[in-house]
């Protein structure tokens, strides 16, 4: 597939991470199969119910089971968590399946980068306000974690497609709560925002578009909410029938 250089900034203005655009397709071949389902139904039945939180100590605490004593017996007891069990979905045909494949494989690619860009850019934050660095230091620290980036993303970005590189922007407004037009224009200029604007809308995107979790980003919004449950790997299974891709990602972006 041939290239065309487009671009999509994903973290903290600093690094302008290009993108090889090429033709999205994820095609698998599979056995025919004339069972169908409704995308609707396997979203329903994927969505996750239960939400996550980060463990506290009184969490720690309540795993020691409770009990009663009944007569000279003593009985403990506890709550299991439910199991979610996903079952695997035959290749399905039609517009709509194809969509929803293409969105699973592609956030699969983008929100690994997207959680990197939130990292960075606390990182970038609190080194820029715990250091004080303002002018030609603060200029000289973007520039350096700019050349760290491109070092060890630019040869993965290449590999990306045109719909990866922008469901990413969306990502990343949602997991840092800024545009990449913003954060472009926070960490160098209103210039450069600009100027790389116009590089997405030649390649239809929008950097300053927000990300909309109720609307046009919904199915969007329920991946997350399956990758935050610990499920995506067992969606990814039912559909693709294989484990979602392992990005190259060194541990200390992660």
């Amino acid at each position: 597939m041939k290239g065309i250089l487009t671009n999509i900034i994903t973290f903290m203005a600093v690094s302008v991470i290009f993108i090889t655009g090429a033709t999205d397709c994820h095609a698998q071949k599979r056995k025919k199969d004339k069972e169908k389902v409704s995308v609707q139904e396997v979203r329903k039945n994927l969505r996750s119910d239960g939400q996550t939180r980060e463990e506290t100590p009184e969490d720690k605490d309540s795993r020691r089971l409770a009990y009663f004593v009944e007569g000279e017996d003593t009985i403990y007891y506890d709550t299991i968590t439910a199991s979610k069990v996903y079952s695997r979905v035959p290749r399905q045909k039609g517009k709509e399946w194809r969509q929803y494949y293409r969105l699973v494989h592609n956030f699969s690619k983008a929100y690994p980068y997207a959680l990197v860009a939130k990292k960075l850019v606390v990182e970038a934050d609190s080194t820029i306000a715990a250091d004080r660095l303002k002018g030609t230091k603060r200029e000289k620290y973007i520039s350096s974690v700019q050349k760290e980036l491109f070092d060890v993303f630019e040869g993965q970005m290449r590999k990306l497609t045109v719909s990866q590189g922008a469901l990413i922007m969306k990502l990343v407004d949602r997991e840092v709560g800024k545009s990449s037009y913003n954060i472009i224009k926070g960490y160098k200029s209103s210039i450069t925002a600009g100027f790389w604007q116009g590089i997405a809308k030649i390649f239809g995107s929008d950097l300053k578009k927000p990300y909309d979790p109720e609307g046009e980003d919904k199915e969007v919004e329920e991946l997350v909410a399956i990758w935050e449950a610990g499920d995506f790997p067992a969606l990814y299974w039912s559909l693709f029938w294989k484990d979602p891709p392992e990005l190259p990602i060194p541990e200390k972006y992660l």
